[in-house]
């Protein structure tokens, strides 16, 4: 049967609810940006997020992702627990956006997750942010089977549900 659109709306205060929880899950994420002539890159890095959902990572300037960025902005990060089973609930969070050098107070966010950054000698690296224009929930347990909620964030963090997506085999 594959992809089948659901009527049912998920409300802002919910969609913020398990977006806040499943960026909790997990202090990695997979950031994808995209290189010259559009190839695809995929990085790892620990991350931070705020109140206004912006995702906050420190990398090297040099490396392939943070030049990626200089040249086309697009990002999309993935958040999940990597300690979850096949066959037993899953979870995740995808977040769709803008990255660029770290706002004023990408430091401070990074920090109150991170504290033993502040000291660390990583002196070479920069902070980067993701401002999110979009996400896509996946909780199992909160939303149903292989339900996919996505919203659209806007300023300041606020989210608004657009679609609801099933998959059935």
């Amino acid at each position: 049967m594959g992809i089948v659109r659901s009527d049912r709306r998920v409300g802002q205060a919910r969609i913020r609810s398990i977006a806040e929880d499943l960026l909790e899950a997990s202090t990695l994420c997979a950031i994808a940006t995209v290189g010259p002539r559009s190839s695809a890159h995929v990085n790892t890095a620990y991350f931070a997020w705020a109140p206004d959902l912006r995702i906050v990572w420190l990398s090297e300037p040099g490396a392939r992702h943070s030049r990626n960025l200089r040249t086309n902005p697009s990002v999309a990060i993935s958040v999940y627990d990597s300690g979850q089973s096949w066959g037993k609930p899953d979870r995740g969070i995808q977040i769709f956006g803008q990255a660029h050098a770290g706002s004023e107070d990408a430091e401070e966010i990074y920090a109150r997750r991170f504290p033993d950054s502040r000291d660390s000698g990583l002196s070479a690296y920069r902070f980067y942010e993701l401002v999110p224009r979009r996400i896509k929930l996946f909780d199992e347990q909160a939303l149903g089977t292989g339900t996919f909620v996505t919203a659209r964030v806007a300023r300041g963090g606020q989210v608004v549900w657009e679609r609801t997506d099933v998959y059935r085999p």
